[in-house]
């Protein structure tokens, strides 16, 4: 296998792998290690160019520290990318390259479950590393997290309910879901057993299927989901939907989804804002999942009651980040972003460290 290390400013470590053997071609970015070992998911994908899958690496590894910090998991922030079709190209041999990859930066990054990749991968890649949370439950770990992150999702969309409609009812309003993915699909089903009407899209044609069959819920298509006269737009697929082309196109008056970087760029939640939407942040909402695993990796090992106590903070911490953007007079992500910051600038002042800026979108 060969690695290499690229220097990247704002980023402890980024590193590319490419083992011929096994068809491995992937990226680790450790954005910040301050707060403890960088937890990040790894994604699958299907990336146009290596270049690509930097960008996407680096946005989410940069993310995953904030998410971990407003969230105090006692976590940094990283995130792992396979150039590779999900549906074509996973392997043993592959995943467990993967792991080998994952064991040289020696616990510095901790892995687990994102887009592309289950349970089966990641036992795959513990057969060559220790560094991998969100395994099976028989086998001692905390199993797949996206039910905790729709469950957090869940509670933040309370918070939001609240501050934009009065009522922490969710079952009277209508959801325009994108994308039916474990953590977006499991809203909808929550939505849809509450008596919501929901609007949904996916590419995945049995999924869509599968869906429309429950109450309440209606296909639209990719492009459409953005015109849907709705309450709330809920996106819960890939990053970077929310920019100059599609924010004004929505109807919706809350943006709050399981998406992570949803933001195009960090002037887009400006944009959402003047628009008269609120906009609850992605590392915010949905940092169910990552508080899940977070628990395994903590002293005492993986305790699910001690996940969903934590867990239900997320209407709390949204609550809060709701009235300091009113107070202030900013944005929902900028009192997001002075949470971690702040949480950031504490723990690197002990080391005397000067602290980073906000994620870049």
């Amino acid at each position: 296998m060969q690695i290499r290390e690229i220097p990247v400013d704002g980023y402890e470590t980024v590193v590319i792998a490419q083992d011929p053997d096994s068809g491995l071609h992937a990226i680790i970015a450790v954005h910040d290690t301050t707060l403890g070992p960088a937890l990040g998911g790894l994604r699958m994908w299907n990336y146009s160019s290596e270049e690509e899958a930097l960008r996407d690496v680096l946005r989410l590894s940069k993310g995953m520290t904030y998410k971990s910090a407003c969230a105090d998991t006692g976590l940094g922030g990283g995130k792992a990318v396979i150039i590779g079709d999900q549906k074509t190209d996973k392997s043993e041999p592959l995943f467990r390259a993967m792991g080998r990859f994952v064991e040289s930066l020696g616990g510095k990054y901790i892995t687990a479950e994102d887009v592309g990749v289950g349970i089966r991968e990641l036992e795959w890649l513990r057969q060559e590393t220790t560094h991998v949370t969100g395994l099976s439950r028989k086998s001692g770990s905390s199993g797949n997290p996206s039910p905790f992150t729709a469950r957090g999702v869940m509670r933040g969309l309370r918070a939001c309910a609240e501050e934009a409609f009065g009522t922490s009812r969710l079952d009277n309003f209508h959801y325009a879901v994108q994308g039916l993915g474990h953590v977006g699909g499991d809203v909808v089903l929550g939505l849809s057993m509450l008596g919501a009407w929901i609007s949904v899209t996916d590419l995945n044609e049995e999924r869509l299927e599968h869906f429309e069959s429950l109450p309440g819920v209606n296909v639209v298509g990719m492009d459409e989901i953005y015109d849907v006269d709705c309450d709330f737009f809920v996106p819960s697929a890939l990053g970077g939907i929310l920019n100059d082309e599609t924010i004004p196109r929505l109807k919706a008056k809350v943006v709050a989804g399981c998406a992570n970087n949803q933001l195009g760029e960090a002037r887009h939640g400006e944009m959402l804002a003047e628009r008269g939407i609120l906009y609850a942040p992605d590392y915010v909402i949905n940092a169910g999942g990552i508080i899940n695993v977070a628990i395994e990796v903590g002293p005492g090992g993986y305790n699910e009651r001690r996940a969903v106590e934590k867990i239900e903070n997320i209407y709390r911490a949204l609550k809060e980040i709701f009235a300091t953007a009113r107070r202030e007079g900013i944005t929902p992500e900028e009192a997001a972003n002075q949470v971690a910051e702040a949480r950031l600038s504490e723990a690197k002042a002990k080391n005397g460290a000067v602290p980073d800026t906000a994620p870049s979108q």
